[in-house]
C-alpha cells in the first residue's frame, strides 16, 4: 500500500468549492475546503493527478506541519521538531518563502530566516555536517501564518498552475487561466456546447471551455518541481498522464466563436488555441460587440468585458455594459456569464443577474453575473 499524505491545494477566493469537488473526483480523500485553500490526503499518484488534472487550483503543496507560534522562538521550536531528512536530503535546495496575515509575527523577511535556520539545523543534526550543500533538487518551502497558526509547506507544482503552458502571448490584462476555467464551469460547459465570447482578447475563456468540453487536462503538456524529485517515480508521473489521455474526448460537438475590434489579439488567440491543442473548435472574427447576433439556435455567451482598472476608463467600461445589456437579451436556449468588479454592473447592464457569484480576478473582487432564466 502506497503512502499517503497531506497536501494543500491552493486557489482564488471563492472557487475552494470547485476545487475540492474536481479533488474527490480525482480520488482524493479527507477533502476539506478552507478560505483559499482546499486540505486532502493521497499518495504520490494523486500528488501527480492534482497537478496534471486541477483546473481551478493554483498550486499543490505537500503539508509538513501544522502549529501556532506567537514569538520566533516558538516558530523557530516548531520548525526544528520536523523530521525534516524525511523530505530534504543533503544536496537539495530549500528556500523559504511565504505569508503572514493577522498575526502576531508579521514580518515576512524575519519569519523566513528564522524557518530556514530551524530547517537547517535540524538537517545538520540528521546529517551530522555542519554544511549543507545546496546544489540538488528543488523543494521550495513555503509558509503561511494566519491568525497565528503556522502552516509549513512544500511546493510540488513550481511556476503556476494557471502557467497551462499555451500562453506564451497575450494582450493587456489577460483573464487568469484558472478563472477562464471556473467561469466555463459556472456556465455549465460540457461536451456539445457552443460557447461563444464577444470581447475574447487572446481567447483564454474559449480555451479553457474547449479543454473542459473535451476533458483535456490542463497540465498535460508542461512539467512540475515535483517531477524532478527522486523520491517519486517516473512511472507515477508516466502513469498519471496515460490516464489523462484516455479520458480525453475527440468525439465531442463543442464548438467556439471569439469576437473582438483588435487583430492583433485575435492573432494571439489563433496562436493559442493552436498551442492548446483546440483550434479546430473555435473560430476567431474582427468583429465589434455592438454587432453581436444570434447565429445559432442555442449558445452561452461567457466574457471577461475590459473595465477601468485593466484597460477602458470607467465610463467606457459602463457603456459597453449598457450595450451587452441590450445584446444580451432573454432567449430561450442561451445563457450569460459576464464577470466585473462594477457593484453597479446590474443597474448599468439593465436587470438584476438570476445567480450571482462574488470570485476574485487576481487581487481584484469581481463577481460573476449569470443569466440564464428566460
Amino acid at each position: 500500500m502506497s503512502k499517503k499524505f497531506t497536501m494543500v491545494a491552493t486557489c482564488l477566493f471563492g472557487v475552494e468549492g470547485l476545487v475540492a469537488n474536481e479533488l474527490r473526483f480525482m480520488g482524493a480523500e479527507e477533502v476539506e475546503p478552507e478560505n483559499g485553500r482546499v486540505i486532502f490526503k493521497g499518495d504520490y499518484n494523486i500528488l501527480a493527478r492534482a497537478n496534471i488534472c486541477s483546473r481551478y487550483a493554483e498550486r499543490i503543496l505537500i503539508l509538513v506541519t501544522s502549529f501556532y507560534a506567537r514569538t520566533f522562538e516558538e516558530l523557530f521550536s516548531g520548525v526544528e521538531k520536523v523530521d525534516w531528512n524525511a523530505y530534504i536530503k543533503n544536496g537539495h535546495k530549500f528556500p523559504v518563502k511565504g505569508n503572514c496575515l493577522s498575526s502576531k509575527l508579521m514580518s515576512v523577511p524575519d519569519c523566513q530566516k528564522i524557518i530556514k535556520k530551524a530547517c537547517a539545523k535540524s538537517l545538520s543534526k540528521a546529517y551530522n555536517t555542519d554544511w549543507l550543500n545546496e546544489d540538488g533538487e528543488l523543494h521550495q518551502i513555503q509558509f503561511l501564518l494566519l491568525k497565528d497558526k503556522v502552516s509549513i509547506m512544500i511546493d510540488t507544482t513550481g511556476a503556476g498552475l494557471y502557467k497551462r503552458g499555451y500562453r506564451a502571448n497575450s494582450n493587456e490584462a489577460p483573464i487568469r487561466e484558472t478563472l477562464g476555467a471556473v467561469l466555463a464551469e459556472l456556465s455549465k460547459v460540457r461536451a456539445n456546447h457552443i460557447v461563444i465570447d464577444p470581447m475574447c482578447g487572446s481567447g483564454t475563456i474559449l480555451i479553457e471551455s474547449a479543454l473542459k468540453a473535451m476533458k483535456i487536462a490542463p497540465g498535460l503538456n508542461r512539467s512540475f518541481v515535483s517531477e524532478t524529485w527522486t523520491e517519486i517515480p517516473n512511472e507515477v508521473w508516466n502513469e498519471e498522464r496515460e490516464r489523462a489521455k484516455s479520458e480525453i474526448r475527440t468525439d465531442c460537438n463543442f464548438t467556439a466563436f471569439g469576437y473582438d475590434i483588435d487583430e492583433k489579439s485575435l492573432n494571439i488567440a489563433r496562436e493559442n488555441a493552436d498551442k492548446a491543442g483546440v483550434s479546430d473548435r473555435i473560430t476567431f472574427v474582427n468583429r465589434d460587440i455592438r454587432d453581436f447576433t444570434f447565429e445559432t439556435d442555442r449558445g452561452s455567451v461567457i466574457t471577461n468585458p475590459p473595465y477601468g482598472q485593466r484597460l477602458l476608463d470607467i465610463d467606457s467600461a459602463r457603456e459597453l455594459y449598457r450595450i451587452m445589456g441590450k445584446k444580451f437579451i432573454k432567449k430561450e436556449g442561451w445563457s450569460y456569464t459576464i464577470i466585473s468588479p462594477d457593484d453597479d454592473f446590474e443597474k448599468i447592464f439593465g436587470r438584476k443577474a438570476d445567480k450571482r457569484r462574488k470570485l476574485y480576478n487576481g487581487m481584484l473582487k469581481c463577481q460573476a453575473f449569470m443569466y440564464f432564466k428566460k
